[in-house]
């Protein structure tokens, strides 16, 4: 129904619909508004007025008017009538951004198989962890996270990795990097391996902390170089990322004996193939580690399920800041890890991909004969050096992504830029399952034509 009050200084025209007249008439005038038809400070009709020309109630109306004055689309003062209120100008519209197009090949590192995910198994667990969870744990949780996984992640840590972890030193936390960025807040100055993960340094240094570099050469980091300067270190002893370096025993002496606090990032501890997985550097020194943990790799980084084993002097700082972060962790995903952990399907799980990323560990061997690969011990990527003579990183890169493969690239984990080795990261662990023999052929002959 079209309406027009040409006597009262501005033109109405409303379209409201037969049903629904109220919603129908905030509508209306939301849209007269927004569009400028209906310019601030003009006086609208009385309710009244309004009701007797559209045939509705007036209460429909004054109700609408009172729900866009409480939106503060409208003013209404006694005496003065309801006149448009002046809004801020709208938001510019920008176009839609293109969504990315995946690569046709992913090799880069940084995720596992998510394909791989024990959605069965989880669906399982969860429903055990809930079948008889009380009321309560659905209220506000523990910042320390849910005592039950807390005591499941002590056993299983024990048992697994070799740290000596009571659950009342463990915090759970929203992924790893909520646990850097915590620990790193209680900091000044904190070295980080050189090379390492860019983002993580600034993580770091968005808590506050200044980063300093630490090398690494091919028997992990240089932490024999450690200064008194520094009040923390974070380090990738089991595997170091990306040069896939196992902390040498007499650098893990070294850094404990340096006596500053060890933030050991155990990001993918439990995929060793050649031997034994390494054990915590936390195992031997426990006051002065504070070990990290998360099922990012094991599991999937969609979980954000992170946990650290604290130093006792640590505890209560690291849990007041988790408390004023995110107040405490998601609880349902925590109980559903504690059953997993509990019912050793965890355990099944790990076992069955360590097999499954072994078996891609060593085709890529296979497909790339010849070419020398480092780090692959462990972990679910390799490096690829390249020549000092060329091509260069960004050479072969660009030829990857015209030929569809994705790569990651040493460059871009200094900490500085200047005449580094250079290099290519390949994240064996990232495609799926099918894809992956594909994806393998496209490296062997990219890295063929480029040699």
């Amino acid at each position: 129904m079209a309406t027009d009050w040409a006597d009262w200084g501005v033109d109405l025209h409303l379209d409201v619909p037969a049903g629904g007249r109220r919603a129908g008439l905030e509508r209306a005038l939301r849209t007269a508004i927004r569009s400028g038809r209906l310019t601030p400070g003009s006086r609208l009709p009385a309710t009244r007025t309004l009701a007797v020309e559209l045939g509705i109630a007036r209460n429909t109306v004054a109700a609408a008017y009172d729900q866009l004055v409480a939106e503060g689309y409208l003013t209404a003062r006694t005496g003065s009538g309801t006149t448009v209120a002046a809004l801020p100008p709208p938001s510019p519209v920008f176009p839609a951004l293109a969504p990315a197009v995946p690569p046709r090949f992913d090799l880069r590192p940084g995720s596992p198989d998510v394909s791989f995910f024990p959605a069965a198994a989880w669906l399982r667990a969860a429903r055990r962890a809930l079948a008889d969870a009380p009321a309560a744990t659905y209220d506000y949780g523990d910042p320390r996270g849910h005592p039950a996984l807390r005591a499941a992640l002590a056993d299983y840590l024990g048992r697994v990795r070799g740290v000596l972890a009571h659950p009342d030193r463990i915090v759970v936390t929203s992924g790893y990097v909520q646990a850097l960025a915590l620990l790193a807040g209680l900091h000044r100055v904190v070295a980080m391996e050189d090379p390492g993960l860019a983002f993580h340094r600034a993580v770091v240094r968005r808590a506050g902390a200044r980063v300093v570099p630490l090398p690494v050469d091919t028997h992990g980091a240089r932490t024999d170089l450690l200064e008194s300067t520094v009040d923390a270190v974070v380090l990738t002893p089991a595997n170091q990322f990306p040069l896939g370096a196992a902390l040498a025993p007499a650098r893990r002496r070294a850094v404990v004996d340096w006596g500053g606090l060890v933030i050991e990032d155990d990001y993918d501890g439990e995929f060793r193939y050649d031997r034994q997985p390494v054990g915590a550097v936390q195992g031997v020194a426990p006051e002065q580690v504070a070990y990290v943990g998360t099922a990012a790799k094991t599991l999937g980084p969609a979980l954000r399920l992170g946990w650290v084993v604290l130093p006792e002097r640590l505890v209560e700082p690291v849990v007041e800041a988790k408390r004023h972060t995110d107040y405490h962790t998601e609880v349902i995903g925590q109980l559903t890890l504690a059953s997993l952990l509990t019912s050793h399907e965890y355990d099944r799980h790990v076992r069955a991909a360590r097999s499954r990323y072994r078996a891609r560990r060593d085709l890529l061997l296979t497909r790339l004969r010849g070419a020398p690969v480092r780090g692959v011990a462990a972990g679910l990527h390799a490096l690829l050096p390249l020549p000092p003579g060329g091509p260069t990183e960004a050479e072969v890169l660009d030829e990857a992504a015209r030929r569809g493969l994705a790569l990651g690239d040493l460059g871009s984990h200094w900490h500085f830029t200047g005449d580094h080795p250079q290099g290519l990261i390949v994240g064996y662990g990232t495609p799926s399952e099918s894809r992956y023999p594909a994806a393998l052929d496209l490296l062997a002959r990219l890295l063929t034509s480029v040699a």
